[in-house]
């Protein structure tokens, strides 16, 4: 509708300074998508320009819209108190039917060297377990927004940042040296991260049973936490690491790139990827010289016990810890340390931090504290907040071994897909190869859109039997729809019928043909939006009221039966660019589309 809208007002500015002699700016001329209640393509708001124009908004709408009508720029009119709804004529939808088949990249920006750079941070893992529901969602969403941001003309750098260090990571490795009798993932057949996983939790249910020990003998829980020789043991092995200790350390590269190697496969597995990956072990540091300087410059203060903080209550946050007494790193510090290094290595615009809601008071102080130091886009930074995962059985502890593996709901999806397929008769003729590869796509396509179909400020429920519904508001219907577009077209091939380049403009348009391109021309809008408010939901509810319009196009407007010629190649035209539009905007949320189904 963004070509209509720019096309229009050329035409409004001089019309309304010439009924009233006043000098009415572009801005001032405001557009709406015309209530369903009501007759029209376009509104058109007017409270704008009322006190200029020295009318009531009823008058001024009416004179404008006669005026509209009696120059050739629209078909039919009314008004609606302060809104002028108008119908823009047949030629007009066929003009933008002729615009959007003509442009590759209707609804993108272009990037260009002097485009802004946005930084997005996803993902975000522990090198202790492997990658669970929560990531996906964490993953997809971060992911999707890159994909966004860069339609709307923004150079995107995807950078992760893994937790390779801490207590949790020396609970794993004292684990496998305690119990793991030297497994590894070529000898036990298990990727690295999972077998990682399996000695976080193997310490977590040997510290519990020695936690009942001590509590038999009739020690508080207080008194047991105390007493704990395992908790010491993982303690002590993380000073070593610290200190660098040889053995300690080297295991600690083993088991981390055991750990690596199987994220990168879950990452394949759900087609997102990174531009550049920072690792806590090495920013930690870099974070701790940076609280320093800011010390020695009067940013922060120093206690009596030697601990580092930050005074932001002024600020209407509070006083926040920066290094221990001991001179270690908080969390907080770390996430300067990580900022300095990525400033260091890309001219940042804007930060975007893709992380759940329960760090929303985090990153308000990490704000503040960037802005102190000196970096230009700290006050400015991005909290992309996002609500929490939930299943219909409850909630994930990764120490109790409960949570939702990532890989076993992705291979879950796969056979759900298959089997739903087969019952369905989907791919009834497809070779083993072909339908796998399609079962593939359906199933991640339908854990995508799931995900991303949610306000991401919400939490949600995931069902994976109710995503891989080929009705309704899911995955599949979206790429069945697309699926069907691309069997009209190529039998309008074996027919010899070609899809032409563009039209004529004088032909006469069914109401399904209307309400298709109408819905056709909001695409650049909803990806600006989208861009704006950082919503993957906006890209996915627009596809699917798009496929919806399709599917009512096709089964009331005959195609390919059309004896019209004319017709028929402006419908088959129709059909291309609604499936390059379903394409184009599934890309934006990381999905496929199949060809065939």
């Amino acid at each position: 509708m963004a070509g209509i809208e720019d096309t229009l007002k050329v035409k409004v500015l001089p019309i309304l300074q010439e009924l009233y002699g006043v000098e009415i700016q572009e801005k001032q001329i405001q557009f709406q998508k015309t209530r369903k209640e009501f007759e029209g393509d376009i509104t058109i708001v007017v409270f704008p320009f009322v006190k200029q124009a020295r009318k009531n908004p009823e008058a001024l709408a009416q004179e404008l819209g006669t005026a509209l009508m009696n120059a050739g720029v629209v078909s039919g009119f009314n008004v609606v108190k302060g809104f002028l709804n108008l119908l823009l004529g047949d030629s007009k939808w066929l003009k933008e039917l002729n615009k959007i088949a003509a442009d590759e990249n209707f609804g993108f920006v272009a990037v260009t060297e002097d485009s802004p750079l946005a930084m997005v941070e996803y993902s975000s893992p522990n090198t202790n377990k492997p990658l669970h529901l929560g990531h996906i969602r964490n993953n997809l969403l971060g992911y999707s927004l890159a994909r966004i941001l860069t339609a709307n003309g923004n150079r995107v750098v995807k950078t992760n940042i893994v937790n390779d260090r801490g207590i949790h990571i020396c609970k794993s490795m004292l684990a496998w040296q305690k119990w793991g009798k030297g497994e590894t993932p070529a000898s036990s057949g298990m990727k690295g991260d999972h077998l990682v996983g399996k000695y976080y939790v193997k310490f977590d249910q040997e510290y519990k049973k020695e936690q009942a020990a001590y509590k038999d003998r009739g020690m508080t829980e207080e008194e047991a936490l105390a007493a704990s020789a395992l908790m010491d043991e993982a303690r002590e092995m993380l000073r070593q690491w610290e200190a660098g200790v040889p053995e300690v350390y080297a295991l600690w590269e083993t088991m981390n790139q055991w750990v690596y190697d199987g994220f990168d496969v879950t990452y394949k597995a759900l087609g997102v990827d990174f531009d550049k990956i920072y690792y806590e072990s090495k920013t930690f540091k870099e974070g701790k010289d940076k609280v320093l300087e800011g010390l020695k410059k009067g940013v922060f203060y120093q206690r009596e016990d030697g601990s580092v903080w930050a005074d932001l209550t002024a600020d209407g946050l509070d006083e926040k810890l920066l290094l221990r007494s001991d001179g270690t790193s908080v969390y907080m510090t770390q996430d300067i340390g990580t900022a300095k290094l990525r400033y260091d290595d890309y001219p940042i615009d804007k930060m975007i931090y893709v992380v759940g809601n329960e760090q929303i008071y985090h990153f308000q102080v990490l704000s503040k504290l960037l802005d102190k130091i000196g970096f230009e886009w700290g006050k400015d930074l991005v909290h992309f907040s996002y609500g929490m995962v939930e299943l219909p059985h409850g909630k994930m502890k990764s120490r109790e071994g409960t949570v939702v593996d990532a890989d076993d709901l992705v291979q879950e999806m796969i056979d759900t897909a298959r089997e739903t397929s087969q019952e369905l008769g989907k791919l009834d003729g497809y070779s083993d190869e072909e339908a796998e590869k399609v079962y593939e796509t359906v199933a991640l396509g339908a854990l995508k859109y799931y995900m991303l179909k949610v306000d991401p400020k919400k939490g949600m429920m995931f069902n994976p039997e109710e995503s891989i519904d080929f009705n309704g508001n899911t995955g599949p219907f979206i790429q069945y729809t697309y699926a069907r577009i691309q069997s009209v077209l190529r039998k309008a091939s074996e027919l010899g019928v070609e899809v032409p380049a563009s039209v004529p403009e004088d032909l006469d348009l069914e109401a399904k043909e209307t309400a298709l391109l109408k819905r056709l021309s909001y695409f650049p809008q909803v990806v600006k939006d989208a861009g704006e408010i950082y919503s993957p939901a906006l890209i996915a509810n627009f596809i699917y009221e798009l496929v919806k319009e399709y599917n009512q196009f096709y089964h009331d407007v005959a195609i390919l039966k059309e004896e019209d010629a004319a017709k028929k190649e402006m419908r088959l035209l129709l059909s291309k660019v609604t499936g390059d539009i379903v394409r184009r905007a599934v890309s934006l949320l990381g999905m496929n589309v199949p060809e065939r189904m």
